[in-house]
This record gives C-alpha cells, structure tokens and sequence, in this order.
C-alpha cells in the first residue's frame, strides 16, 4: 500500500573514486569513471552522492580507501558533469575552520547550482596530522563542533539574499554593505566576519551529521537536517529515533525533526541459493587475523585481541569501559552490546566487516522487505545504498533492488526539487520562506 502521509524514502549512494592508479593505461580513468557512475546515480534517480573522509592514512589498511581524496574538490568536479543530484561532502569539525568551510561548501552550492550538503563529524582519527599529541576527548570535540556549526550557520545568514547582481555584461557586482559581520567571540573561534561568498543558492547547504553517541546525538537533534547513524537492527533503530525525537521535541523542532538516514550494506542475489553463494564467498575471503584488528577498533582500539579465542565469546575482563573511550563511542557501544550478546570473536570479526552497520543479505524481494519495514516503522527517511560500481552487484542494484523498491511506492521516480534541498523533502532556508 502506499504510504501518503510520508515523504518518500531519499537514496544516496557513494561517489566513486577520482584517484589515478599506477596501472591506469589513461590518467584520467579515474575521474573518468567516477563520473560514469554519478551519471548513472542521476539516470536512477538517487537522491545524493555521499563521500565519506578519513584525516590518516590507516596503517592498518580497516579503511579501504577511505580518506585517499578529498570531498569537496571530488564533489565540485563532479558538479560539473551532473544537474540534479545531491552533493554531500564528510568534514570534520575537529580539523577545520567554520570560515574556510563556509567559503569553500558555499562555493560548491554555487557551482553545482544549489546541491551542496555537507556531513559534520567530530573525527576519531588523524590527530597526529593536525599538532594535536592526543585526540581530544569527545566532550570537546562535541563542544566546538556545536560553536562550529553555530558559526557557519550565522555567517550564511549575515549576508543579505540581494549582496550580488550580475551586470549585463556577464560579471557579477558585490554590494559589501550588505555583507554583515558576525562578530563571534566563543570559546574555540573568534570569527568577525562578513562571510565573502555571497549567499549560496539554498542559503544554507544541507546539514547532515554523523554520530550516534549521547553527544553526537544532542548534536544532531539540535542541528541536523539528517542524522546519519549505524542501527543493525531494527529495535536499535527504534530506540535510537525514540531519543533523537525525544531531544528534537524538548527544544521545540517537533515539527522539524531530523531525517534518520542509514547505510544500508547488502548482498543482493538472484535467488536464495545465490544469496547463499555469495554470503558464502564472502565469509571465505575473511582475514581473521585483520579481523581481530578489527574488532579491537570497533571496541575503541585499545584492547589486544591477538591471543584470543577465535570460537569463545571475547572475556569480560577484555571489554571496554564506554565512557573511557575517546574514539567512535557510539559504534563501540553497538560491539560491546554484542559481545556481551555471547557472540564469538568469529562472529564479532563477520559483524565487524559491517563496521556495525545494518547488513542484509537476499533476493531484491528480500532486501525490498527489509527496507520497507524500516520506512513503514518510521524510523528510516534516507538510505545510503551499496552495489554502484561493483562488477558483481551493479546490474542487480539497478536492474533488480531500485526497480522493487520503485514498485512499492518507496523512492521517487523523479527529482521533485529545484535544489537538493527540495529534493531531499526538507523546507527552504531562504529568507522569508
């Protein structure tokens, strides 16, 4: 049946590498593909194209390649080859400054035409690149990325929506006195301002936020246009909306709350069997001993799991104390709650090739199952989807998942906005609108 008193379920899909590699026979295969697969996310109809950031290159190569280019020069090169899908770059909050943020995302919005959106995240990782000798304890991070974003959002509107006029030659005009200063004295910036890119063309790009700690999830609950968040299940998913409305509703955005996005990662067959084949396969190619480096992360980074059994549950005595923990908090509370679960440390080392996040595996019926009782519960509003660009889960993406869910009534068939903004379903941050 279809559900009328909800906006549909918004895709979202990775945006491909850029990077060269040594055995490319062209320099360009890089770019060249990446755009390849955003003109097919814009074909499909996908909402957003999504890039994730890391500030270190991990030595311990959990990462993939995560980190090795940089998201917003990624997603402007792209703007450049698409019309209408979204453009949501990671930034970390901890290790950049709101002023040059707000020049170099309110450029994008220009240059893409009002599709820039940026994902806040308060990094886990890369002190040792930015002077730092340690990471600064969660409390601080959420502390400045608060100030942080408070200072973007206050220089995107100081500036009047009329600052800039093109001429009838072509060139633009900037009228500096309606560019205003903001003038913040906190306790992490001081920032004068005015802000020197005009105003973009959604005034502000969408503020996605990424964290699911108690921090991160005030953070979001306050801020965020989107949360995105990790809930393998769908009662942790449950609780995990139950306390983002909770937060929203006491500071008055009953009537604004975030959209809850997740991301989705799945093996999609052709039939049981397949699924069953290609689950198999999977678990085949496992590195165990990466593995418990792995699962070591996902539980903070601090414990040694190299001696440990492989078939008995982790010991007590090995497990972390949450609130000792100084990097990604929420996912090694997701690990902690299965270990204590009984599961093994196999089986944390199979769960931890999700990183924590919701996993399923099936039939494009099955996996259309999965999501739609997430929407239909309500505690799922933007899907970030796996398989573009993979030899062997493409087609059945395209031809088989996206198709199902079209069926059912559950994502759009069009773009429905003039801006990202408009298209994601989220009101207008315009003046006077």
């Amino acid at each position: 049946m279809t559900n009328t008193s909800r906006r549909r379920l918004k895709t979202l899909v990775g945006a491909g590498s850029v990077i060269h590699a040594s055995n490319d026979t062209r320099r360009q295969t890089g770019i060249s593909r990446a755009i390849t697969l955003a003109n097919i996310a814009e074909r499909e109809k996908i909402t957003g194209l999504f890039t994730a950031d890391l500030l270190q290159a991990d030595p311990d190569g959990l990462s993939g390649s995560t980190g090795s280019q940089d998201p917003l020069i990624t997603l402007a090169a792209l703007s450049q080859v698409t019309s209408q899908i979204g453009l949501i770059a990671t930034v970390s909050t901890t290790y950049q400054h709101p002023y040059n943020l707000a020049r170099l995302i309110g450029t994008l919005d220009h240059v893409s035409g009002g599709r820039a959106g940026w994902n806040a995240v308060t990094s886990s990782v890369g002190e040792e690149n930015f002077g730092d000798i340690q990471l600064p304890a969660p409390e601080v991070r959420y502390a400045r990325a608060t100030e942080f974003i408070e200072v973007i959002n206050a220089l995107f509107d100081a500036n009047q929506p009329d600052s800039v006029v093109r001429n009838k030659n072509g060139g633009v005009s900037i009228d500096p006195r309606k560019l205003h200063p903001i003038n913040h004295h906190g306790d992490f910036f001081r920032v004068q301002g005015p802000l020197n890119v005009p105003p973009p063309p959604q005034h502000r790009p969408v503020q996605f936020q990424a964290g699911q700690s108690e921090e991160g999830l005030k953070l979001g609950a306050k801020y965020a246009e989107v949360i995105y968040t990790s809930q393998p299940t769908l009662d942790d998913a449950k609780a995990f909306v139950e306390r983002v409305h909770q937060h929203a509703d006491a500071i008055g955005r009953h009537e604004s709350r975030p959209l809850i996005m997740n991301s989705f990662h799945s093996i999609i067959g052709e039939s049981p069997s397949d699924v069953a084949r290609r689950l198999f396969e999977k678990h085949e190619r496992i590195d165990y001993q990466q593995g418990r480096l792995r699962v070591a992360d996902m539980l903070g980074g601090d414990i040694d799991l190299r001696d440990a059994a492989l078939d008995q549950p982790i010991p007590l005595r090995l497990l972390p104390d949450i609130e000792q923990i100084n990097r990604r908090r929420g996912r090694a509370e997701i690990f902690k709650r299965f270990a204590l679960q009984g599961l093994t440390l196999r089986e944390l080392i199979v769960q931890a090739q999700e990183t924590g996040h919701w996993f399923v595996a099936g039939t494009p019926e099955q996996l259309a199952d999965a999501i739609e009782e997430r929407y239909r519960a309500g505690v799922l509003d933007v899907i970030s989807l796996h398989g573009l660009g993979q030899a062997d889960q493409e087609d059945l993406l395209i031809n088989g998942l996206l198709p199902e869910l079209r069926k059912r009534n559950l994502i759009d068939t069009e773009y429905l906005g003039e801006d990202f903004r408009g298209n994601l379903g989220l009101a207008s941050k315009l003046p006077g609108r």
